[in-house]
């Protein structure tokens, strides 16, 4: 029987990857929507299509996640570039290889604001996937 005091009608908690996707590297960030917590987890670092989807599904089988979450950069005035179609390709081949709900979020500055937090710009991949997941969770409806 199941348990009733397990979140009656409450929406069960999502644990989430994200991307800040590059062509050279691609910094993930892990969180979850009961904490509304992210983390910096990895910087990948795939040489062909084959090793990052790799390294990808790895990772998907280690953590089981619900949704992904994909960084979509845009001008300063929020327009689309040639960046923002890679990205968009990127979040559409996670969709289709994996099923998942894959969602895009403003990542405007979260380079930047990985740089401050860390002091430094080396290796800020995995920071900045950090910052575009928080500005996710950040987003979400209050419970």
């Amino acid at each position: 029987m199941p348990d009733r005091a397990e979140g009656a009608g409450a929406p069960a908690a999502e644990t989430i990857l994200a991307f800040d996707y590059g062509l050279k590297k691609i910094g993930v960030a892990l969180g979850n929507t009961l904490t509304r917590q992210a983390r910096p987890y990895a910087i990948l670092r795939p040489v062909t299509r084959e090793q990052r989807f790799a390294a990808i599904q790895k990772l998907l089988d280690e953590w089981q996640p619900d949704r992904l979450v994909v960084g979509l950069p845009l001008t300063a005035e929020g327009a689309e570039q040639y960046a923002s179609l890679r990205c968009r390709r990127f979040a559409n081949q996670l969709h289709g290889r994996y099923g998942l709900a894959v969602e895009l979020v403003d990542e405007r500055g979260s380079s930047m604001e990985a740089q401050a937090l860390l002091g430094s710009n080396d290796d800020d991949d995995a920071v900045a996937a950090c910052v575009i997941l928080q500005r996710y969770l950040d987003r979400l409806p209050p419970v």
